[in-house]
């Protein structure tokens, strides 16, 4: 029986970066065996390993367990950290596995699921558009989601469908509008971010002029959805971003490879036997999807999609960001913003859109000085 095949190979990120260049005609200089990336081939699958990216990987996943289960801690009944993690397993006191299981694990699982697929969906346009600054924040997404659902309050549109429901049309029919305006015989991610852009402060002003319109009582409800908010979180929410995640993920992995051949330009690409405009809409529907159902179950939390893969992009030094990094960060960003949300002001639970778009805003800035600066050769 032959033993798998394994091949280390240089990164040409990591290199570029880490060591110099080697000569014409002598060996590629060695790496740290943290920053090198194996070929493993074990049939039928094949893939690259960056030790250093699983690394990142599982410090992500040990960090957003310990937030998960802290955040269970807190509420007018502390528990104890490990009465939590027995309770979670369903032993312990009855009382405590009540409280645990059925009243503040909802709001926890949405703050986990939805961070997920933020951090997922804004790596899977940021990749596929090769901008930092592409997410679904930036080209009107959330910002459609939340027209519709004010306009469901306000205007009686809902027809009993709820704020979830209407959230997820509003991101679904504003994706939809957005890639029919940006297509020209194809697409470009040049085009998508710009009609998004557009879009986006469209959605903005209806949103605006529908709070001017409503009533007091509409718009405090509206607002309180707007900013993103975890409070009050149950099953109803919980239990379709599962089933949705359970499906896109899977899907957004497969489509890994060939997002990637994107990155090399819609020409290399097609020569590559890639269906670019395929490739890109399949991607774009699988973004969409997420962001969607996440923001239906907890409201357009700002930043998140923009700022979680950038951060695990340079954390775990790719040429891209990685899509379970960014995941993973994005329930790490979600989790600990609730946490910060919850006890920042003693007695009061902020919603935790606010202190992501704290946190957030600094990140775009700095991503757009990069952008100037690169821009302008500086």
């Amino acid at each position: 029986m032959t033993e798998p095949a394994v091949r280390a190979v240089g990164s040409p990120v990591v290199e570029s970066v880490n060591s110099p260049a080697g000569k014409a005609g002598s060996p590629p200089p060695s790496l740290p065996s943290a920053f090198r990336a194996y070929r493993l081939a074990v049939p039928p699958l094949s893939g690259i390993v960056r030790p250093r990216l699983v690394a990142l990987c599982g410090v992500l996943a040990v960090g957003t367990f310990l937030l998960f289960c802290w955040g269970l801690t807190i509420g007018d009944y502390p528990i104890a950290f490990a009465d939590v993690v027995r309770a979670l397993g369903g032993a312990g006191d009855p009382g405590t596995v009540l409280v645990v299981q059925d009243l503040r694990l909802p709001r926890a699982l949405v703050g986990l699921l939805a961070g997920v697929a933020f951090g997922v969906s804004g790596a899977l346009f940021q990749t596929m558009t090769r901008n930092p600054l592409a997410s679904p924040d930036m080209i009107g997404l959330t910002q459609g989601a939340g027209t519709a659902v004010v306009a469901g309050l306000v205007l009686g549109w809902d027809a009993g469908l709820g704020t979830q429901s209407l959230g997820l049309a509003g991101a679904l029919a504003t994706a939809l509008l957005v890639y029919v305006l940006a297509w020209r015989r194809g697409t470009t991610g040049y085009r998508i971010i710009l009609v998004g852009i557009g879009v986006s402060w469209m959605c903005s002003s209806a949103t605006d002029y529908l709070m001017a319109k409503g009533g007091r009582f509409e718009a405090q409800a509206a607002l309180g959805w707007l900013v993103g908010n975890l409070n009050g979180r149950t099953w109803d929410e919980t239990r379709p971003l599962a089933v949705a995640l359970a499906v896109l993920l899977p899907a957004s992995l497969l489509l890994g490879r060939l997002l990637r051949t994107l990155q090399l330009g819609d020409d290399v690409a097609t020569g590559l036997g890639t269906r670019v405009q395929f490739v890109r809409l399949s991607i774009l529907l699988t973004g969409v999807g997420l962001i969607a159902f996440a923001t239906a179950a907890a409201g357009p939390v700002a930043f998140v999609a923009l700022a979680a893969p950038q951060i695990a992009q340079r954390l775990a030094r790719t040429a891209w960001p990685p899509t379970v990094a960014s995941g993973l960060t994005g329930a790490l960003v979600v989790l600990g913003s609730d946490l910060i949300a919850r006890t920042v002001i003693s007695g009061t639970e902020l919603p935790v859109g606010i202190v992501t778009g704290v946190l957030g805003a600094p990140i775009l800035l700095w991503l757009l000085v990069r952008a100037n600066r690169a821009g302008s050769g500086g």
